[in-house]
C-alpha cells in the first residue's frame, strides 16, 4: 500500500490517540510516538505501529502517534483507518 496524501485518525481526549499519516518521499517508514505512558508502553506502542504496517503493506509512510492512555485495540483501529485514508481508500 502505498501513502498518496496525509490523514488523521482519533483525536487528543483521555484513553484516545490522534494517528498522523504523511507520504515520507521514499519507501521507508517511520514511527514518531509521544505518549502519557512512554516509560511502560513506549516500545509496545512502536511495536503494534510496525506490527500493522507490515500487516497491511505499508511502504512511505511517515507516521506520528499521539497517545493519550489508549487501548491497544483502539491504537490498531487508529492506525488502519488513517493508512486506509492516507492511501485514498
Amino acid at each position: 500500500m502505498k501513502i498518496m496524501k496525509n490523514s488523521v485518525a482519533g483525536s487528543l481526549e483521555s484513553s484516545d490517540v490522534l494517528v498522523s499519516v504523511s507520504p515520507s518521499g521514499g519507501e521507508d517508514n517511520t514511527v514518531y510516538v509521544e505518549s502519557i505512558v512512554m516509560k511502560q508502553f513506549g516500545e509496545r506502542i512502536r511495536s503494534v505501529a510496525r506490527e500493522e504496517l507490515s500487516r497491511m503493506g505499508v511502504s512511505g509512510a511517515d507516521v506520528k502517534i499521539q497517545d493519550r492512555g489508549a487501548l491497544e485495540c483502539t491504537l490498531r483501529a487508529r492506525l488502519e483507518t488513517a493508512l486506509e485514508r492516507a492511501a485514498g481508500r
